[in-house]
């Protein structure tokens, strides 16, 4: 024979109290960790250990350090190119024109090619490195601004507050996070994948932002403000440029038309 169990009108008062008090104890404790993990990010300042020259009609768009020497993108119509540059006198040693319709952006170095981005045209460019010769192309339907890869998957931003995961034999996309310091962070430039963090140009803004790869957060950001103190009145010559150098522990950054490129130490 069951039993019914009856529960009085001031024990169901009880129950329904625990439940809304749980509930949101678990709410909270959702709020506090996320919140956590969007805490306020690190502030950092620069020094400069050394400065290098840089060709002052590079618009540069992308930059590389491989094996001891300087890759760069430069954009503009007319006027695009990849290239690779001696670091110490900041000489071209080998370039390629793009054809006069692609606006030259992003590149970024993965199995001995330079995978290379241009702006509008929904088309990327892969080259054997040594050589500078065309072996492929690829498509994808966003603009094309920054690259950078992790070692295993290449990382691209289009301009917007997201970066997208590609798969570097199909440039198919894997995933996608949405940059974030509070609010989405949009404008997301040139890329350098530097200590597991993704490292970002802010257009037309002297810091970068060091990003979480798997969340989007923001971690840090570097004020470069004053590292290029030449007096110009061309609104282009703007921050852009990221490159490390993982065997010497070195960080190389630029700009647009810049006469400089620039060694720092990223301080507190």
């Amino acid at each position: 024979m069951k039993r019914r169990v009856i529960i009085s009108k001031k024990q169901k008062i009880i129950l329904l109290t625990f439940i809304i008090l749980f509930t949101t104890s678990i709410i909270a404790i959702i709020f506090v960790d996320n919140n956590l993990s969007q805490q306020n990010p690190i502030l950092y300042n620069y020094e400069i250990i050394e400065s290098y020259t840089h060709d002052e009609m590079a618009f540069t768009q992308g930059l590389e350090f491989d094996d001891g020497f300087l890759y760069e993108s430069t954009g503009l119509y007319g006027q695009s190119t990849l290239r690779k540059v001696e670091l110490e006198t900041g000489k071209v040693l080998e370039y390629i024109s793009l054809a006069d319709k692609y606006f030259g952006e992003g590149i970024t170095i993965l199995d001995n090619r330079i995978i290379q981005l241009t702006w509008i045209s929904n088309k990327g460019f892969v080259y054997e490195k040594d050589s500078l010769e065309l072996i492929s192309e690829f498509t994808y339907p966003t603009e094309g601004w920054g690259i950078t890869n992790d070692n295993s998957q290449l990382i691209m931003s289009d301009g917007t507050s997201t970066l997208f995961f590609l798969d570097p034999d199909t440039f198919n996309t894997t995933k996608q996070v949405q940059v974030i310091d509070k609010e989405p962070v949009s404008n997301l430039n040139e890329l350098e994948y530097i200590h597991g963090k993704i490292w970002a140009n802010i257009w037309n803004q002297d810091k970068i932002a060091i990003i979480n790869p798997e969340t989007g957060n923001v971690e840090g950001w570097i004020d470069l403000t004053g590292i290029n103190n030449e007096d110009s009145q061309d609104q282009n010559k703007v921050l852009n440029g990221i490159a490390y150098d993982s065997e010497k522990d070195r960080l190389f950054i630029t700009g647009k038309k810049w006469t400089k490129l620039f060694q720092i130490e990223v301080k507190k």
